[in-house]
């Protein structure tokens, strides 16, 4: 269901930085517990991992609102921004980091004293290896009730008029209580007989109890017909197993194992959705989506709103604050094959230009933590250009961008810390 889970996102080898000679650092919170382990490799280069002692968090009623997949590192979530199924609640996981440690490009530890508060404000969502070497990270935890509510409800087209219920969720979304998070993951079904439909998936997460949460969705959003039955009362940290599709009575040590289990070729794109889409929208997505050749594909609508109308679009390098109504996430899976590739690249390429009337504009607004080199790339060889990258900076970090390149020229002059769509210095015109 998630498909971004056990996938990589788009990189380009030939541009990294030289692997630096680290020593494996531990930091260590107390009440509860939080590890960060660093492990550096010539071979792998640096993974960053979280481990939180879960009985501990179980038993505090504190969280931390991140994202669904066990896999993703820290280290890349953060830099990115991070969201999660609090996002409505509690914002974004960059919004909860309150200190840092640092590896500049002089080989120097900063932590947010010493790094100043530009820099810190930068590495909370200015995107990945573009600043430094972050090797721990101070969070703020949350409280969540003992109880939280979770459910996936299922609608095909072959039983339901799903475009009437896509396009009512739409309107709803606004109207829900803070406290609920809701997704819809859009694919296609075969039926028994060999027909083809859309299946949608209602997700969602809410901070409280079942009995609460009925009256709001009958009153805001009762075209999907939530029963009791279609809910399932649990820890807050058993929705994390549930939303990252393990069983549910499996060790909550799951978590802690980043194996990954994709298999598949995977390209991803992002869109932030400011005005509901008319009907006639959806119905072109699931042309596309029928189209005779596509291996797997999927679309993700995740709702904003809540607490991310609240904090200022300038408050860290993430921009897609107040008036995003939902993001969409694309995403095309193949296996092995040059011309395979290629259909599949073309096809999600022609979906997102398709897209172009429905989405934000002016810019086009993008996640980075779904790296999308189609947006545009740094030089592979020679100086990054500040014009070039502003192309695609403006549609990850909007009016953001200017005051990132300011950091990125004040504290990596000679562009040490680079990748295909790192920030450039100003001195690379």
């Amino acid at each position: 269901m998630h498909p971004s889970c056990n996938l990589l996102y788009e990189t380009a080898d030939s541009i990294q930085a030289p692997p630096q000679n680290l020593l494996s650092l531990s930091h260590q919170r107390i009440d509860p517990h939080i590890q960060a382990v660093i492990a550096c490799s010539k071979k792998h280069g640096m993974q960053v991992r979280a481990k939180f002692t879960i009985e501990s968090q179980r038993k505090a009623g504190l969280a931390f609102p991140a994202g669904v997949c066990p896999t993703v590192g820290v280290g890349g979530h953060f830099s990115g921004g991070g969201y999660g199924m609090m996002l409505r609640k509690h914002g974004l996981a960059a919004d909860h980091i309150t200190d840092a440690q640092l590896i500049d490009a002089e080989g120097r530890i900063l932590d947010r004293k010493s790094m100043g508060e530009d820099l810190f404000w930068a590495i909370r969502g200015g995107g990945g290896n573009t600043f430094g070497v972050v090797i721990a990270w101070k969070l703020s935890l949350v409280q969540v009730p003992a109880s939280v509510t979770a459910f996936n409800v299922t609608r095909t087209s072959l039983e339901h008029n799903v475009t009437k219920l896509v396009h009512r969720w739409q309107y709803a979304v606004s109207k829900f209580d803070k406290e609920l998070f809701s997704r819809i993951f859009i694919g296609t079904v075969n039926s028994t007989n060999g027909d083809i439909g859309i299946r949608t998936t209602f997700t969602s997460l809410f901070l409280a109890g079942v009995d609460r949460l009925l009256p709001m969705m009958q009153e805001t959003f009762p075209e999907l017909g939530l029963t009791k039955q279609d809910c399932i009362e649990m820890s807050w940290i058993e929705s994390v197993v549930f939303f990252a599709d393990f069983p549910m009575n499996i060790s909550l040590d799951v978590l802690l194992d980043r194996t990954s289990q994709g298999l598949e070729f995977f390209k991803g794109k992002s869109d932030y959705v400011k005005e509901p889409m008319p009907e006639i929208a959806l119905e072109g997505i699931w042309k596309r989506l029928y189209q005779v050749g596509v291996q797997r594909s999927q679309l993700q609508f995740s709702s904003y709103g809540g607490r991310m109308n609240e904090i200022s679009e300038s408050s860290t390098p993430f921009p897609h604050r107040a008036g995003t109504l939902f993001q969409i996430h694309y995403a095309v899976f193949w296996v092995e094959g040059t011309e395979t590739f290629k259909w599949h690249i073309n096809w999600i390429r022609g979906l997102y230009r398709y897209m172009a009337s429905y989405v934000s504009k002016n810019p086009r607004g993008a996640y980075v933590n779904y790296r999308d080199l189609d947006l545009g790339v740094n030089n592979l060889k020679g100086n990054t250009s500040y014009k070039q990258a502003r192309i695609w900076g403006a549609k990850y970090f909007g009016r953001n961008f200017d005051r990132l390149v300011q950091v990125k020229t004040a504290f990596d002059p000679d562009n040490f810390f680079r990748n295909e769509q790192s920030i450039p210095p100003f001195s690379s015109w």
